[in-house]
Formats: structure tokens, C-alpha cells, sequence
């Protein structure tokens, strides 16, 4: 199974009259999500379920790949990681899935699969953390990082 992992691009600052779920993704944010977006279409299979946010800037870093997705609310920013991979429905799931979200959740997750003595890594805005597991007949069921990709990898 692979879980790729999609943080959402920078966003506007929340304030006292901006609830958080309304934060829109800042110009920068916005190139952002459309760098991302070309690399990911060009490598998730088209089998990929996509779980998004609810919240506006998941959403709009979401809209920059068009694929279909299904927001889930059990995503939002105060999600836990075990309701994360309850979503992905890891380690079960036969198809891969993209998880669009927030720190620290996404963080959490990354941490618990692929380096358990942390108790979260740094996603940072935009990023994309791509978590595998393959079955290998020496060791059994291995999960590895199989790679961290950045919008200013991504080639114009």
C-alpha cells in the first residue's frame, strides 16, 4: 500500500474575523499547490483514493490536481493520526491514498510509520511525504519512506 501524504500550500493568517476553515491559499501558496499538483499527476497511479480536508485550503490545494477527491471531516485540523489511518484505512487498504491535510496530523503519521521513536516530523506547506509497504518474504511487512518532495524540486 502506498499513503501519500499532502500538506496543504501556504495560507493567509487566521485572525479573529477569518475562522481557520475560511484561510485561503496566499499567491504563494497557490503555486504551491499547482507545482505539487503537475508532479503528483504525473506519478500517482489513477487508482488513487484522495481524502481531502474540509477546510478551504485543503481544498484549494486539492483543486489544483483534478482528480476526484471526497472530503472527509474526520480531516480537519484537529484530527488524530489514528483517525488518519483509519481513513486511508492503513495498513489494509489494496489501493494507494492521498491523505490532503494539516500539521500536525500529517506530521504524526509520517512519524508513527517511518520513525516511531519520533513523536512527529516536520511537513512542511506544500510538501508531499509518499509512505510505502510491501510485503518481502525475508522480513515481512516492510514501510519505508519512499520520498519527500518539495514545490521547489518541482521543474517549471
Amino acid at each position: 500500500m502506498d499513503l501519500i501524504l499532502w500538506r496543504h500550500a501556504e495560507a493567509e493568517p487566521g485572525t479573529a474575523e477569518l475562522p481557520d476553515e475560511s484561510r485561503r491559499l496566499t499567491p504563494k501558496g497557490i503555486r504551491q499547490a499547482n507545482k505539487m499538483a503537475r508532479w503528483l499527476d504525473g506519478n500517482l497511479p489513477d487508482s488513487c483514493r484522495i481524502l481531502v480536508s474540509p477546510t478551504l485550503r485543503t481544498r484549494e490545494t486539492m483543486a489544483a490536481l483534478d482528480r476526484k477527491f471526497k472530503v472527509l471531516h474526520e480531516l480537519g485540523p484537529n484530527a488524530s493520526a489514528d483517525e488518519v489511518l483509519a481513513a486511508a484505512n492503513w495498513p489494509h487498504s489494496r489501493e494507494p491514498v492521498l491523505i490532503v491535510g494539516h500539521q500536525p496530523y500529517l506530521g504524526q503519521v509520517a512519524a508513527r510509520l517511518i520513525a516511531p521513536m519520533q513523536m512527529e516530523c516536520a511537513v512542511r506547506k506544500g510538501n508531499v511525504w509518499w509512505i510505502s509497504q510491501k510485503q518481502k518474504e525475508e522480513d515481512g511487512l516492510q514501510t519505508y519512506l519512499k520520498a519527500i518532495m518539495t514545490p521547489d524540486l518541482v521543474l517549471k
